[in-house]
């Protein structure tokens, strides 16, 4: 099973990546004049989008400073593609700082191999809605994961903070 995992970096003043002396408007403007690896929608959302390909992930860069890093496969892969956005942000010219790496999130998905049989699931700790969404939501309480639960047999976990 695959492993995506969100890593935010709260990048105001002293933690995360720090983007020093900038006003909050003029922080993300010439980074999306930067390098060629910001994707094309970021033109229209309100953070930076930008990419690297070793490890393949993606960066939400804000322009209150936080950066939020998707689509590792690791906590160490993460990290190792934090410090990467880190170092692009400096060479830009913004004095940035890698501090107060967490991970935030976790997604993993499996294919059970066989179909389920979602009409008949009766708890509380669940809801079903086809009309509204294709999957069966189930909310475990301990760990404190999310589970959304497909006929098809496939299934995808988040919500976890801890490997």
């Amino acid at each position: 099973a695959a492993t995506a995992q969100n890593a935010a970096l709260d990048v105001l003043e002293d933690s995360g990546i720090c983007l020093d002396n900038e006003p909050p408007d003029s922080a993300a403007g010439p980074l999306q004049q930067g390098p060629a690896n910001l994707g094309p929608e970021s033109r229209r959302f309100a953070a930076v989008i930008m990419r690297i390909r070793e490890p393949r992930t993606t960066a939400l860069i804000f322009s209150s400073g936080k950066m939020v890093c998707t689509g590792a496969k690791s906590e160490e892969q993460s990290r190792l593609a934090a410090r990467k956005y880190a170092r692009v942000v400096q060479k830009l010219g913004f004095p940035a700082r890698f501090l107060d790496f967490k991970i935030q999130n976790m997604v993993a998905s499996c294919d059970v191999c066989f179909p389920i049989r979602l009409e008949g699931a009766d708890c509380s700790l669940h809801s079903y809605e086809p009309e509204l969404f294709p999957g069966l939501i189930y909310r475990m309480v301990k760990p404190r994961i999310v589970l959304l639960i497909f006929v098809s047999g496939k299934v995808v976990l988040t919500g976890n903070k801890i490997l």
